[in-house]
């Protein structure tokens, strides 16, 4: 490492005598480009043609002096003040801001900086052997969990129960962010009771209707679930931790900056919208909203003549369209799914007189076949069946499943799923060394043109190699895992 102290003949002659006898900011501090804090160098550089100007021109100030020392000492003391005051002058903005003065500003904004779920694990074990009637039972990661003081939680994970798979520790998370998601369920309440061990299910949630069929067949009420006394009992043991976590410092200031500075417009309605608990993605459409440019006679408006179009039906009620996009953990209807929680939080921000009409994206599932080429991974050797089925090839499928599901996320609604950013996702990861013959399998099989398909035929939509899936302007795409379609090689 260079030492920072020292400095060249020229970087002291360079600061002239008008310099040393002002404050030699110019160009430093507030300028264009931000704050400019001074460097040590030149504070340094500063304090040494001072001391030549007032104590003697010939003054040791060579690197072992005692006065040389001092003035590095002070040097150092005010460019640690500089860099304070540049740390005070970028905290006074989102785009820079860091920390709690990040989060000042955000409050100012009236965005608090968002909690993050908690996580943890559960046991599930089937109360008795699976009916003759359900060979498998297969729980769908995002299937709703509940405890008896209503806390809200999901499964992170998919799990499957056979005949010979009676249990399985299976990871979930709190649907609410923040520090309620901290369930432990050595908590006790009024008579004894433990309102935030997870011990039942959501049977309104529509994934769980396999469970509740194969509860009728195993002879237990439809209801039993709901009181965690159906086929499939939850065992919470560990209380869930990470609640207490928040957006770090470039996930909140991206959600800072997108968010908008004005009230009653279609922007705002969005950015609450986001924010609350199950919602994936949503997007507002204003069709009367603004300047129709796409009428003829636009630019040749006659005032009172109503050219634009018939008048206004005054005693309807006017509505704009918020379509949101779920969670996989989300119950959409009812009195506390997601549909009520949106409409509730729009009622305060939308404009008086405009009503929302909430409207569920439509969900395109769809999963990744493909042969995995590896390299320097600890695979057993032999047939590629049984490579498939070893812990090591399973464990890289779950980690191979976690990148894909990172970029699927990421999508936005009307965007298509591109092989190409699920083959680099894929490529990413440590010991993967190609990827080929990739197919992306899409179900159930799209609707064409005239509205035939779709129910009429069940089976997948395997698409070309390597090609695009492509949504509607009303459709967002969901990744399934499927393991066994990705071949580890």
């Amino acid at each position: 490492m260079s030492d920072e102290t020292s400095i060249d003949l020229t970087d002291v002659l360079a600061v002239d005598e008008t310099v040393t006898r002002s404050t030699g900011s110019a160009g430093f501090g507030v300028t264009d480009a931000g704050f400019l804090p001074k460097p040590f160098t030149r504070l340094l550089a500063e304090k040494i043609a001072l001391a030549q100007q007032l104590i003697d021109p010939a003054i040791d100030l060579s690197s072992g002096s005692v006065v040389r020392k001092l003035l590095e000492v002070t040097a150092l003391e005010d460019a640690r003040t500089w860099a304070a005051l540049a740390a005070e002058y970028d905290d006074s903005f989102v785009s820079t801001a860091r920390g709690q003065a990040l989060s000042d500003l955000g409050e100012e904004l009236g965005i608090a900086r968002p909690f993050l779920t908690a996580t943890g694990a559960v046991t599930l074990t089937l109360a008795k052997a699976l009916p003759s009637s359900v060979p498998e039972l297969v729980l769908p990661r995002g299937s709703r969990l509940a405890t008896p003081g209503g806390h809200r939680v999901a499964l992170a994970a998919a799990v499957r129960f056979t005949p010979g798979v009676t249990s399985a520790v299976v990871p979930v998370t709190s649907f609410d962010p923040g520090p309620v998601g901290n369930l432990d369920p050595a908590v006790t309440g009024t008579g004894g009771t433990h309102p935030q061990r997870i011990d039942r299910w959501e049977i309104a949630d529509t994934k769980l209707e396999a469970m509740i069929d194969a509860d009728v067949a195993a002879g237990f009420l439809a209801t039993a679930s709901s009181i965690g006394q159906g086929l499939v009992r939850v065992q919470h043991t560990q209380a869930l931790t990470g609640g207490n976590a928040q957006f770090d410092d470039d996930r909140y200031r991206a959600l800072l900056l997108a968010a908008p500075r004005s009230l009653w417009t279609a922007d705002s309605i969005a950015a609450t919208v986001a924010l609350v608990p199950g919602v994936r993605q949503v997007v507002v459409r204003d069709g009367w909203g603004g300047l129709d440019l796409s009428q003829s006679i636009f630019g040749q408006f006659a005032f009172f003549e109503r050219l634009f179009a018939a008048d206004r039906d005054m005693s309807s009620p006017f509505f704009v369209t918020v379509l949101v996009a779920p969670t996989e953990a989300a119950v959409w209807d009812g009195a506390a799914g997601l549909r009520a929680a949106v409409q509730q939080a729009i009622r305060d921000v939308r404009p008086v007189g405009i009503f929302p009409d909430v409207v569920r994206a439509e969900q395109v599932f769809f999963t990744v076949e493909a042969d995995i080429v590896t390299s320097g991974l600890a695979l057993p050797s032999g047939s590629v069946a049984g490579r498939n089925l070893s812990p090591a090839a399973l464990a890289l499928k779950q980690r191979l499943a976690a990148r894909l599901r990172g970029v699927v996320d990421g999508l936005t609604l009307a965007e298509p799923v591109r092989a190409a950013a699920l083959s680099a996702a894929m490529m990413a990861e440590p010991g993967v060394v190609d990827v080929s013959g990739l197919h992306l399998m899409r179900f159930p099989f799209a609707v064409d043109d005239v509205g035939s398909g779709g129910e009429s035929d069940t089976s997948p939509d395997v698409l070309d190699l390597d090609e695009n899936l492509i949504v509607g302007a009303d459709q967002i795409a969901v990744f399934v895992e499927s393991p066994g379609r990705l071949t580890v090689r």
